[in-house]
C-alpha cells in the first residue's frame, strides 16, 4: 500500500518537473534567442531592445570596462570627430567598422583581433559607416560593407572576399537603368536581410544635381540587381503626377539614408525618406513630391508598393525621416495591433497600422503658411499627429530665450523678433524664418528604443533651432563683370554649403575646408570633387567649366581677377538657394539662444501616447545655472533598453555613457568616456556574462587619440 502512495506522488510530480524543464529550457531559449546582436539596431525591427537580464538595476553600478579594440588603420592626422559604429556579434565574434571604413572581425569576449579587411586597399576612405550586415545561406556566412559606391561580400570566417558575389566580391553601386541617368551613391546605414536579398538604401548628395534616391535589393549570393523601387516614380507609376512632368530625369535624394525595418513573417520593408533636393527650395519640383519623407511599405521578396504615408508634403525644411521605424504592437479598444512608429526631425512619431498605413491615432492635415518666395509653392496643408505630444519644442518665444547676460538675451531678442515665424511649417525667406526644431531637431539616427514588455519607446532629442534665410543666385549671363573669387563662391553656395556649411567650416561629419588648399594641391582638390569621398557623392558633371572658380575661393584667391557676370535686375532665370540653414541659431559667442534643456530624454506610451517621464540628457556645467537642473546637450546616436530594467545611452557630447532606470527616469549610472560616445550601443551575451559596448570618438583620452570601441560588463 505504502509503496502504491509512493508510486502515486512520483507520478504527481511528474507535471512540476515536466512544467519546471519546460521552464528552464524556455529560459534559456529566450537568453539565447537575445545572447547575441546579429542585426544592426538589434533586430529586423530596429527596436534596440535586448532580453538580457544579468544587468540590472540592482547592480548596474558595478560595471566596468572589460575590454577596448582600436582599429590601426586611422592614420595620425585623421580627425573625423563621429564615429557611429553600431557593431554586430554573431556567436562570439563581433564584426565593426573603423572610422576609416576597415572591416574587423574582434572576439567579442576579449576584444582581441581575428582578422581584418580593407575595402579601400589602402587608399585614403572614411566617411559616416554605422555597421554592416550578416547573411547565412547556401552554406555561406558573409559580411556586407560598404565603402565609395561599392558592396563588398566578405566570408564572415576567413575576412576573405567571396569571389563568385559580382566580380571578384564586390559590386558597383552607381547603375544606369535603361535610358535613365546614372545613380550615385554611398552607403551611411548597413541594409538589411531579407532571406537571399540585401535590401539598400542611398546617400546622395541634398544640392541641385544630386542622384535620385531609389531603394534596391541584390541577391546575396550572386550579388544581381533583383529589383528597384523609384522613390521619384517613372511615367505609369503610382505618384508621378505628384512631380513636375520629367521630374524624374532631373530631380534627385528623397532616399533613404536611415535604415530600414522588416517585418519578416509579412514579408514588408519599411523604407523611411528624405526630402527631394535641394533641401530648401523646390521651385523645380512643384508638387507634393512622393516619396519624399514618407514611410513606405514594400514587398520585400519584389518590390512592389504597398503603401505609403507622407509625413511632409513638398519638403523645403531639410525634415527627413531620420531613422528607420519601430515595429511595435500596441492595444486600442482592448485590441492588439501590429504597428510601426516613425519618429521625426519634427519632434512627431507617427504610429501607423502596419497592414493598412492607416494612423492608430488620428493625424490632421492642418493649414499652413504660403511661401513668399517668387517661384515657390509651400504645399498649402501639413500633417499634424494629435498623438503623442510632440517630443521636441516646435515654437519659440521671447519667454523661450535663454539669459546668460542682460546684453546677450537683448541681442538674441532683436535678432528674433526680424524672424519670421508662423508656426512649426513657415517657408524659408528671403527675410529670414525661424526653424524650429530644425534639421538637426528632434529625433536622430539612432531613433527610439522600445520596450517589447511595456509599449514604451525611449528616445532622444535635439532641441536646435536654426534660421533658414535664402538668397537669389542669377543662373543667367550678362556683360557685367565678378570676380572669380565671387564666381566660385556662388557655385559653392549652390553645390557644397549645405554639408560643408556657408562659411566652409564643416557641418556634423562633414569636415572643414577652411585653409583645405595649404593641405592638398589643386589636382588633389579638383579631383576629390570630381570622384566624390567618404559619403560626398561625384560632382563631374556638374564643376566642368567651374574649376579655376572653384579652386579660387576655397583658396581666397582670384578677388582682383574679373570675369563675365549676371546682372541680377535684369536677370529672369534666377533660382533661390538657402545659405544659412544648417547653422546653428546661436548668440554671438556661440551658446544656444533657445532655453535649457538642449538635449532630452523621452518616455512614450504607445499604447495611449501619453508621455511617462521626461528628463534632461547630458550636462553643459559651464553654462548650467547653479541649483538648476542638467542643462541637456546636443546627443547623436540611440538608446538601447533591456528586460533588466535599464536604459543605455552615450550619445552626448559631454562623453558620458550613462544608464537610467526605464520606469523612472533616474540616473543610476555614469561613467566618463575617453570620448565622445556619439553611437548606438550594442548588448550581448558569451558564456554567461553581459557586455554592453560603445563606439567612442577621438578624445584626448583615447589610445593614440584614435577611435575606438570599449566593452562594459560585470566584474
Amino acid at each position: 500500500m505504502w509503496q502504491g502512495l509512493d508510486v502515486i506522488r512520483t507520478i504527481w510530480k511528474f507535471p512540476i518537473i515536466i512544467m519546471l524543464c519546460w521552464f528552464v529550457i524556455g529560459c534559456q531559449s529566450e537568453d539565447l534567442l537575445h545572447s547575441d546582436w546579429k542585426v544592426y539596431k538589434g533586430g529586423p525591427d530596429a527596436n534596440n531592445y535586448s532580453g538580457l537580464r544579468q544587468v540590472n538595476k540592482e547592480n548596474v553600478q558595478k560595471l566596468q570596462i572589460a575590454w577596448s579594440f582600436y582599429p590601426e588603420d586611422e592614420p595620425e592626422e585623421f580627425r573625423i570627430w563621429k564615429y557611429e559604429c553600431n557593431p554586430i556579434v554573431i556567436d562570439g565574434t563581433m564584426y565593426l567598422t573603423s572610422a576609416w571604413r576597415k572591416l574587423y572581425a574582434i572576439d567579442a569576449a576579449t576584444g582581441v583581433k581575428i582578422w581584418e579587411f580593407d575595402p579601400l586597399e589602402g587608399r585614403r576612405g572614411g566617411g559616416i559607416l554605422r555597421g554592416v550586415t550578416y547573411w547565412e545561406g547556401n552554406g555561406k556566412e558573409r559580411i556586407f560593407i560598404t565603402a565609395n559606391s561599392e558592396l563588398f561580400s566578405v566570408d564572415a570566417k576567413t575576412g576573405k572576399l567571396d569571389s563568385t558575389f559580382g566580380i571578384l566580391g564586390r559590386i558597383d553601386l552607381n547603375i544606369a537603368e535603361g535610358d535613365q541617368r546614372e545613380t550615385r551613391v554611398r552607403l551611411s546605414t548597413p541594409g538589411i536581410i531579407y532571406e537571399d536579398l540585401i535590401i539598400l538604401g542611398a546617400v546622395v548628395s541634398e544640392n541641385s544635381g544630386a542622384a535620385p534616391g531609389h531603394v534596391r535589393a541584390f541577391n546575396a549570393n550572386s550579388g544581381d540587381l533583383v529589383w528597384t523601387f523609384h522613390t521619384i516614380p517613372w511615367p505609369g507609376e503610382f505618384g508621378h503626377d505628384t512631380w513636375p512632368e520629367g521630374a524624374h530625369l532631373y530631380s534627385g535624394a528623397a532616399n533613404n539614408w536611415t535604415g530600414m525595418s522588416l517585418d519578416i513573417e509579412r514579408g514588408i520593408v519599411f523604407v523611411p525618406t528624405g526630402s527631394p533636393a535641394y533641401d530648401y527650395y523646390g521651385g523645380d519640383r512643384l508638387g507634393s513630391n512622393l516619396f519624399g519623407n514618407s514611410l513606405i511599405a514594400l514587398n520585400a521578396k519584389t518590390g512592389k508598393y504597398i503603401w505609403h504615408y507622407q509625413t511632409i508634403h513638398h519638403d523645403i525644411w531639410d525634415y527627413d525621416l531620420p531613422t528607420a521605424p519601430n515595429l511595435i504592437t500596441v492595444s486600442s479598444n482592448g485590441k492588439k495591433i501590429d504597428a510601426v512608429a516613425q519618429p521625426g526631425k519634427t519632434g512627431f512619431i507617427y504610429v501607423l497600422d502596419r497592414e493598412t498605413g492607416k494612423p492608430v491615432f488620428p493625424i490632421e492635415e492642418r493649414p499652413v503658411p504660403p511661401s513668399p518666395v517668387p517661384g515657390e509653392e509651400a504645399w498649402p496643408t501639413q500633417p499634424f499627429p494629435l498623438k503623442p505630444a510632440p517630443f521636441a519644442r516646435q515654437s519659440m518665444s521671447k519667454d523661450d530665450l535663454a539669459a546668460f547676460s542682460t546684453s546677450s538675451y537683448e541681442a538674441n531678442r532683436k535678432t528674433l523678433d526680424h524672424l519670421w515665424f508662423e508656426g512649426l511649417f513657415t517657408p524659408p525667406s528671403e527675410q529670414g524664418t525661424l526653424l524650429i526644431p530644425g534639421s538637426r531637431g528632434g529625433a536622430e539616427w539612432g531613433g527610439g528604443a522600445y520596450d517589447i514588455e511595456t509599449g514604451i519607446i525611449y528616445i532622444n532629442s535635439n532641441e536646435s533651432p536654426e534660421i533658414g534665410r535664402i538668397e537669389k543666385i542669377p543662373t543667367t549671363t550678362s556683360n557685367l563683370s565678378q570676380s572669380l573669387y565671387a564666381a566660385g563662391k556662388k557655385w559653392y553656395a549652390t553645390y557644397c554649403s549645405t554639408c560643408h556649411g556657408p562659411s566652409k567650416q564643416g557641418i556634423e561629419a562633414n569636415p572643414s575646408l577652411v585653409d583645405v588648399t595649404s593641405r592638398l594641391s589643386r589636382e588633389e582638390v579638383l579631383s576629390k570633387i570630381e570622384m566624390g569621398a567618404g559619403i560626398m557623392p561625384s560632382f563631374a558633371g556638374i564643376m566642368k567649366g567651374y574649376e579655376d572658380q572653384i579652386f579660387a575661393f576655397l583658396s581666397e584667391t582670384g578677388k582682383d581677377e574679373m570675369i563675365s557676370s549676371i546682372d541680377p535686375s535684369t536677370d529672369t532665370s534666377s533660382s533661390y538657394i538657402n545659405v544659412t540653414a544648417h547653422g546653428y541659431f546661436l548668440d554671438s559667442i556661440e551658446r544656444p539662444v533657445i532655453s535649457p534643456p538642449w538635449g532630452t530624454l523621452n518616455a512614450i506610451d504607445l499604447n495611449s501616447g501619453d508621455f511617462r517621464w521626461k528628463i534632461p540628457l547630458g550636462n553643459d556645467p559651464d553654462l548650467q545655472v547653479p541649483g538648476e537642473p542638467d542643462t541637456g546637450i546636443e546627443n547623436y546616436g540611440g538608446p538601447v533598453v533591456t528586460a533588466g530594467g535599464l536604459i543605455f545611452i552615450a550619445a552626448t557630447l559631454d562623453g558620458m555613457f550613462r544608464a537610467f532606470d526605464k520606469d523612472s527616469g533616474e540616473l543610476l549610472w555614469e561613467v566618463d568616456l575617453p570620448g565622445n560616445g556619439l553611437a548606438t550601443p550594442a548588448i550581448y551575451e558569451i558564456d554567461g556574462r553581459q557586455y554592453i559596448v560603445i563606439a567612442v570618438s577621438i578624445g584626448e583620452n583615447l589610445q593614440h587619440h584614435k577611435c575606438g570601441i570599449i566593452a562594459f560588463a560585470l566584474p
